[in-house]
C-alpha cells in the first residue's frame, strides 16, 4: 500500500525532469521582427513582397515578348519570353499548361467571345494567343493573365471532341475499332495543323487540319455552350468551312504580299497547301473560283512575300523553296475536289518562278524581314538556320509602280550566313518585328534560341546598305553596322542567348566528329 502512494507521488513530481534548469539561457526579442523563426511579417514587409512581385512581372516598353510551346514528360506548356536587347535579358515570364501536345500558335490582338470575360470587352485590343494541338479545337488564351487556368476561348466542339475517343461497336470483340472521323461545316474532327490571323479583318481566323478543311472563324461568335455547365463547356462552331483539298493540309496563310511596299491589300484571299500536294488560292466570299498549282512534294510552310504583290514562297520536305506568282497560276477546277486515288496520280508540276535548294532535309520555316528587302531565313530538320539574301533588278521597283508586271526572278539569291543553333530539327524561324537583324528559333530540343544577327561579319557587310536606309528611331543605338568590323569568337558565341560557350564547336571538330561516325559505321558493316 505504501509502495502505491510512493508511485502516485512521483507522477506528480516534475522535478526529476530538470525543467527550469536551463531557463536563463533561452533567448528572446524585443520584436517579432527580429526572431527568425517567425516568418509571419507585418503589413510593411507584405507590401514590400508584393511591389518586388510586381517589380519582377512588370513588362517595360523596351522588352519584347515572345511566345513559345513545348512538351515535357508529356507535359505540354505554352511559354511567354521576355527579351530586352540593351540588358540583354533573356527569361521566362510566365507559362500556361496546354490540355495536349501544341502544333501551331498564332498572335493576335482581338478578344475573342467566350467563356471568359463579358460581351462588352469582345473586340478590345489585348495580347492573345491561338493555340492549335493535337485535339481538333483551338483555344485562345489571353497573354496578360500570369496564373490562367482557361483558355479566353475555344474554336470547336468540346463534346465531339470526347465522343471520337470512344470505340466503336458493341465491344463484344477483342479488336475495337474506334469511331469514324468524318469531316463537317462546323468544327475540325482531327488535329489542326496550321492557323492564320487576318490583320485587318481582326474578327476572322482561318485554320487548317488534318481532316483535309480549312476553315473560318468569326471571334465575335459566342459559343454554343455556357459557361453555367461545367461538364460541357460548349465552343464556337465555324463560321465556312472549305473543302479544296483531300489529304491533310499543312499550312494556311492570309494574303499579306506587298506590305512591305505599300500595295493594295487583298484581305479575303486565302492561300493553302496540303499533302495531296497542291495549292490554294481562293477569295474566301467566292471560294469556287480560286487557283490552284501543282507541286512535287508535301507542303511544309507557306508565307506571302512582303516585298512583292501577288507572290507568295511554299517550302517543301525535300528542302526545296520555291516561289510563285499568282497572277500565272491556272484557274482550279470549278467541280468538287478529286478523290484520293485521282489526287495520288502524277499531276503535272506547276512551273516556280525560281526554285532553292535550302535544306538537305525538310525546311520546315521561312521568314522574311518585313525592314530588310531582300534578306530571309530558313530552317531545316538539318538543325540549320540560313540567312538568304535576294538582289532584283533596280527597274523592278519602278516597272512595278507604272503597272507593268516586274522582273519575275531575282537576279541573285546567295547564302550570307548558315549556322547550328544547337535547337535540334529546327520547326519554327521568326525574325522579330521590332530589330530587324534579331531572329528567333525554336527546334526538337525543346529549347528557344535568339541569334543576333549583326554579330556575323558577313550579314553586316551584306545588309549594311539597306540597313543604314531605316529610320535611327528604329534601331537599337548599340547596333554595329560597320561593315569592316569582325567580331571575335566570344561575340559570334554570345550573340546567340541561351547556348553556353561549352556547347560550341568548331568545324574542325565536326568534321572530325563526322568523319569518327563515318569511320565507324563502315566499321560496323564490314562486321
Amino acid at each position: 500500500m505504501q509502495e502505491d502512494q510512493q508511485a502516485k507521488a512521483d507522477l506528480n513530481d516534475l522535478s526529476r525532469y530538470n525543467l527550469d534548469t536551463n531557463i536563463k539561457g533561452l533567448q528572446y526579442h524585443r520584436n517579432n521582427d527580429q526572431d527568425p523563426y517567425i516568418t509571419l511579417r507585418g503589413a510593411s514587409d507584405l507590401e514590400e513582397e508584393e511591389a518586388g512581385e510586381r517589380e519582377e512581372l512588370q513588362v517595360l516598353a523596351e522588352d519584347n515578348m515572345i511566345v513559345s510551346c513545348k512538351t515535357e514528360d508529356e507535359v505540354s506548356m505554352l511559354e511567354v519570353h521576355i527579351y530586352n536587347h540593351h540588358a540583354r535579358d533573356f527569361f521566362v515570364h510566365h507559362d500556361l499548361l496546354l490540355p495536349a501536345f501544341p502544333l501551331a500558335l498564332q498572335c493576335l490582338d482581338f478578344h475573342p467571345a467566350g467563356v471568359v470575360g463579358g460581351d462588352s470587352s469582345v473586340g478590345a485590343k489585348g495580347n492573345f494567343v491561338a493555340v492549335a494541338t493535337m485535339d481538333p479545337t483551338i483555344e485562345i488564351w489571353n497573354l496578360d493573365v500570369v496564373d490562367g487556368l482557361f483558355p479566353n476561348a475555344i474554336l470547336g466542339n468540346q463534346d465531339a471532341v470526347k465522343a471520337m475517343g470512344m470505340p466503336a461497336g458493341t465491344g463484344k470483340k477483342k479488336r475495337r475499332l474506334p469511331a469514324p472521323r468524318i469531316p463537317n461545316d462546323a468544327y475540325h474532327v482531327d488535329a489542326v495543323l496550321g492557323l492564320s490571323w487576318n490583320t485587318h479583318a481582326r474578327n476572322l481566323l482561318a485554320s487548317c487540319s488534318a481532316d483535309s478543311t480549312v476553315k473560318l472563324w468569326d471571334l465575335t461568335r459566342a459559343p454554343s455552350g455556357g459557361a453555367s455547365d461545367s461538364d460541357s463547356p460548349g465552343g464556337t462552331t465555324a463560321l465556312r468551312s472549305f473543302s479544296h483539298h483531300t489529304d491533310k493540309v499543312q499550312s494556311v496563310a492570309w494574303d499579306t504580299s506587298g506590305s512591305s511596299i505599300g500595295a493594295v491589300p487583298n484581305p479575303a484571299v486565302l492561300l493553302s497547301g496540303s499533302y495531296d500536294k497542291t495549292l490554294r488560292v481562293f477569295d474566301t466570299r467566292t471560294p469556287e473560283k480560286g487557283l490552284m498549282a501543282n507541286v512535287h512534294e508535301d507542303v511544309e510552310c507557306l508565307t506571302w512575300d512582303p516585298w512583292n504583290a501577288n507572290r507568295f514562297i511554299a517550302s517543301f520536305e525535300d528542302g526545296l523553296v520555291k516561289a510563285y506568282d499568282v497572277r500565272s497560276l491556272p484557274n482550279a477546277p470549278s467541280s468538287s475536289p478529286p478523290s484520293k486515288s485521282s489526287a495520288t496520280k502524277q499531276q503535272h508540276v506547276t512551273q516556280a518562278l525560281f526554285t532553292l535548294a535550302a535544306h538537305d532535309g525538310a525546311c520546315t520555316s521561312v521568314s522574311f524581314s518585313k525592314d530588310v528587302k531582300g534578306c530571309f531565313v530558313t530552317g531545316g530538320t538539318d538543325k540549320l538556320a540560313k540567312v538568304w539574301n535576294a538582289t532584283y533588278e533596280e527597274e523592278e521597283d519602278a516597272a512595278g509602280a507604272q503597272g507593268r508586271a516586274p522582273n519575275e526572278r531575282p537576279k541573285e539569291i546567295a547564302l550570307v550566313a548558315s549556322r547550328d543553333l544547337d535547337a535540334g530539327k529546327i520547326f519554327s524561324t521568326s525574325l522579330s518585328p521590332d530589330d530587324p537583324l534579331v531572329l528567333s528559333v525554336g527546334g526538337s530540343a525543346g529549347k528557344l534560341r535568339l541569334w543576333d544577327l549583326s554579330s556575323n561579319a558577313g550579314v553586316r557587310k551584306t545588309f549594311a546598305k539597306r540597313l543604314h536606309e531605316l529610320r535611327s528611331a528604329r534601331l537599337p543605338t548599340d547596333m554595329t553596322l560597320d561593315a569592316d568590323a569582325s567580331a571575335s569568337a566570344d561575340e559570334e558565341a554570345a550573340s546567340v542567348l541561351g547556348l553556353s560557350d561549352g556547347d560550341e564547336e568548331s568545324d574542325e571538330d565536326e568534321d572530325e566528329e563526322a568523319a569518327r561516325g563515318r569511320v565507324e559505321e563502315d566499321d560496323a558493316m564490314r562486321e
